[in-house]
């Protein structure tokens, strides 16, 4: 009704409060992040629940849990907040200089070495945006997860999600000069089973099982390995070190590849699925913030990595 009271409307403010409380599952962590007492975040939920006449969030002993009322509420409110921001975007015409909060996520060390420098850079061109970036090691849920953009090595399984290749990555087989000496190189794909192999366990795959494309050509392997890692710079250490042969992305072993230290095995033959994405949410409307990110990292992150070929290639090889 038009004479409705102030107090008895669900504000946008309110929304972006509660997806807030609800992505971090704690009171506290949000009191912290919002910068208010613990008091006054229970206070305002109690508030927000009393209005709507229904409990969003079941208090356990370990963490908040959405209900039923709270899941529909969580799963609503986002996009109605991400339509309002893009209305505004658009009605403003303020593109040049954006505004609101942009959450990015990426993968530990590519996140280190390349996101980070280009969340950074970005700041600095735009002062009235809010960025937040978090590493992390498993593949995300974006609907658990508060982030926009998702940097992330190889395509989303999820069809829902919109997918943008950023760069050409292959994944290379390599091992260094010492092991060479040592096991000799293998001559196929079929003899990488008679070799000691480096795993990377991550995000729950089958790490033991290799795959390769060579031209019109793909290939399976079953390799084996004394040594197992979930973090690829512990494994890119360990083949340096000499332990074995290591299926790695190009951006991470060119560097080494082009000074010698490390030897590129089977160059003919690379692995699929290591290309870099920005990942999000399909929307109706995509936020400019989140376009001008996405077309920013993609021209940062190409002239990144033709520099470090350029210096590797420049590089005396030892």
């Amino acid at each position: 009704m038009l004479n409705q009271s102030r107090e008895s409307r669900t504000s946008t403010d309110d929304l972006a409060f509660f997806i807030r409380i609800a992505s971090l599952g704690s009171l506290t962590a949000a009191a912290r992040e919002l910068g208010l007492s613990l008091a006054a975040v229970s206070k305002r939920l109690s508030l927000l629940e009393q209005r709507l006449g229904v409990q969003l969030l079941r208090r356990t002993t370990r963490r908040l849990e959405l209900t039923v009322e709270g899941r529909r509420y969580f799963d609503g409110a986002r996009p109605l907040l991400d339509q309002l921001m893009a209305l505004e975007e658009a009605v403003s015409g303020e593109t040049e200089q954006l505004r609101g909060t942009l959450n990015i996520n990426a993968s530990f060390g590519f996140g280190r070495r390349y996101v980070a420098p280009c969340v950074s850079a970005f700041a600095t061109l735009h002062p009235q945006l809010s960025l937040s970036l978090q590493l992390s090691s498993q593949p995300l849920n974006f609907l658990d997860a508060q982030v926009d953009v998702d940097i992330r090595v190889g395509e989303p399984p999820d069809s829902r999600l919109v997918a943008r290749k950023l760069h050409t990555n292959p994944r290379v087989l390599c091992c260094s000069p010492a092991y060479a000496q040592k096991q000799g190189l293998p001559q196929s794909i079929s003899e990488l089973a008679q070799h000691n192999c480096i795993l990377l366990r991550q995000y729950e795959s089958d790490f033991a099982l290799w795959r390769f494309i060579s031209g019109e050509q793909s290939l399976n392997q079953k390799v084996r390995g004394s040594l197992i890692t979930n973090d690829g710079e512990v494994a890119m250490r360990m083949a340096l070190d000499g332990h074995g042969i290591l299926l790695r992305s190009w951006w991470d072993a060119q560097h080494s590849i082009h000074r010698g230290d490390l030897l590129h095995v089977l160059p003919e033959w690379h692995a699929p699925d290591g290309d870099i994405f920005a990942v999000w949410q399909a929307q109706r409307q995509l936020p400019a913030r989140i376009h001008a990110f996405v077309d920013f990292m993609q021209l940062r992150l190409t002239a990144d990595l033709q520099v470090q070929q350029q210096e590797a290639q420049n590089h005396p090889v030892r």
